[in-house]
């Protein structure tokens, strides 16, 4: 009797209910947007990181402009406009993995043009003699112990330093940073399925005793680190490591490129699935998202690698130091965002990709 009464009850109110359609739509389409969401803001670090990556994994990126963005801060999505003017991506690479790694080997500005014609790879020679802030003079690559300390896992504080060492040396503001390690590196190269890199002269390892002759190669993520690495018994030392890791960031680029990672966000997002733990953003999303929607901007991905002119060693002092004949123009071209001019009126010192 009593489930009669219910039974009957529930029957006479049932028309009453809501329909569930409506709400299960609304449901699913925030579902969707939220995922959406999740992948482009994911996409962004990678884009910036594939953008410039020097190949040296724990990525950290540190943008320097713009404020905390709104929750509707979405690629594609946001009346934020692309900041005008140039942009400088300063990108370090240190000396290894985990607590090991503690000095700047490899420092690369990504320099993107007002015009947005190209990027431009620029190196800053790690054993260049520098004023360090705080610390007196002392090679380039010691910035970023100097600012870690005692505290290794606050790699900001290293990157900050070497930011402001670059800045006071350059005259340009820095408007993002990467730190990488070589485990980002190889888990990038052969995520894209190798990089193609065309050295000008012949690479023996002495660490694994390989063989990089002269000539175009396709490397493979442990090969990449072992070439990048080198530096003894090439003619120029650490200049030379420069030039090859400027050519492997151009190939990395082309590779990425061409297989439509950076312009794909979906394909971005499927490569932060391999990169995966390796790769910490900023919780400020705004300066990554601004930076990913300059890639289909750029009339040309295709980057131009070029290094500070430098001078030395000498015996009398173990630093390079700024070339006094072409370091001064080159600086003032890239403080004046004039570099595409500075590459064609000295060809000699622009990386030739074959």
């Amino acid at each position: 009797m009593i489930e009669d009464d219910l039974r009957a009850a529930f029957a006479r109110h049932e028309p009453l209910t809501p329909p569930t359609g409506p709400l299960r739509a609304a449901i699913d389409r925030l579902t969707i947007r939220r995922r959406r969401r999740r992948r482009r803001w994911q996409a962004g670090g990678t884009a910036l990181a594939l953008l410039g990556v020097l190949g040296l994994g724990v990525p950290l990126l540190t943008p320097e402009r713009g404020g905390p963005p709104p929750d509707a801060e979405l690629l594609g999505e946001s009346a934020r406009p692309v900041p005008p003017g140039a942009l400088n991506i300063l990108l370090l690479g240190l000396d290894g993995d985990g607590p090991a790694a503690t000095r700047a080997d490899a420092v690369l500005l990504v320099h993107i043009p007002a015009d947005r014609s190209r990027p431009y790879l620029v190196s800053l020679p790690r054993d260049l003699g520098v004023s360090v802030p705080g610390h007196g003079t002392d090679k380039l690559n010691s910035a970023f112990p100097a600012g870690v300390g005692s505290s290794r896992p606050e790699m900001t504080k290293g990157y900050d330093l070497t930011r402001r060492t670059v800045a006071e040396l350059t005259g340009i503001q820095v408007d993002a940073g990467v730190v990488l390690t070589y485990r980002a590196l190889s888990t990038l190269t052969d995520a894209v399925g190798g990089v193609p890199v065309c050295l000008p002269d012949q690479v023996r390892s002495v660490h694994t005793r390989r063989v990089f002759p002269a000539g175009c190669h396709r490397l493979d993520g442990a090969a990449s680190v072992d070439l990048l690495r080198q530096r003894y018994g090439l003619p120029e030392g650490s200049q030379d490591r420069d030039r090859n890791a400027r050519l492997f960031a151009a190939g990395l680029v082309r590779q990425a490129t061409d297989r439509g990672v950076l312009t794909d966000p979906v394909r971005l997002a499927k490569l932060l699935t391999v990169v995966g733990p390796d790769l910490v953003v900023s919780p400020d999303r705004a300066a990554v998202l601004n930076l990913l929607r300059l890639v289909p901007t750029l009339r040309t991905v295709e980057p131009v690698g070029l290094g500070l002119p430098v001078v030395g060693p000498t015996a009398r002092d173990r630093h390079l130091r700024v070339d006094p004949t072409f370091a001064p123009e080159f600086l003032r071209a890239l403080r004046e965002d004039r570099l595409g001019e500075w590459a064609d009126r000295h060809p000699a010192l622009v990386d030739v990709a074959r």
